[in-house]
């Protein structure tokens, strides 16, 4: 990647900076086994999880007349709260953060987690320093992250074209897409290989291998 136009990142956290796969898998298989679905395992949730997060739910064979989604999705957001901090950052996340901030990158973060719990959990891992701005979601849904992106790209005096947005997802991919940035997607969180290679953004196996791409020494 020509990165000499690129001075702000933008990072993704479930999945991307934070590993929370597994944590998950774990609550989502309680919900599932309590109604006798089908369990996931880390290949059957990487084919499956996706955004709008309806659909993946719908996916999973819950049926919304007994468990509307508002509801099985709070209860999700619930059981993940209680037990948020098993999760751990992904490996190279504070070498990566550092690296970019001492080769000049600006860093912001745009997440669909809540802004608060964001704002916490940010802080609990001493990662809050790293990010001029935090923009999480307003609601347990994970709704609107491409027009919460698309917003805090016409606040800034910034073009477009020097902004990467670094995450783990296709929808990631197409909230850069939205905001007119460049995206780097890395395989070790939410989605494969799989399905993040036929997009054309470049694709990392993790986190380590973000500094490579974007030509920064760590």
């Amino acid at each position: 990647m020509s990165a000499h136009t690129i001075s702000h990142v933008l990072w993704d956290w479930n999945g991307t900076l934070l590993d929370d796969t597994a944590l998950c898998i774990d609550i989502m298989n309680g919900l599932l086994s309590e109604r006798g679905l089908p369990l996931l395992d880390k290949a059957r949730y990487q084919q499956l999880f996706d955004f709008p997060v309806v659909e993946y739910y719908q996916r999973l064979g819950f049926d919304f007349r007994r468990d509307p989604f508002e509801q099985i999705g709070a209860e999700f957001i619930h059981r993940y709260e209680q037990r948020r901090m098993e999760a751990r950052l992904q490996p190279a996340a504070h070498a990566t953060l550092s690296a970019l901030r001492r080769a000049g990158y600006t860093q912001s973060m745009l997440s669909a987690y809540q802004q608060d719990t964001l704002e916490s959990l940010l802080k609990a891992f001493s990662l809050r320093e790293f990010f001029d701005e935090v923009v999480g979601s307003d609601n347990v849904y994970a709704h609107g992250k491409t027009a919460q992106g698309q917003a805090w790209m016409r606040a800034q005096s910034i073009d477009p074209r020097a902004v990467i947005l670094i995450g783990d997802t296709r929808h990631d991919f197409e909230v850069a897409d939205a905001m007119g940035c460049r995206c780097l997607l890395v395989a070790d969180g939410y989605h494969p290989r799989s399905k993040l290679d036929p997009l054309g953004a470049p694709v990392v196996d993790d986190l380590s291998g973000v500094c490579t791409e974007l030509g920064v020494g760590k």
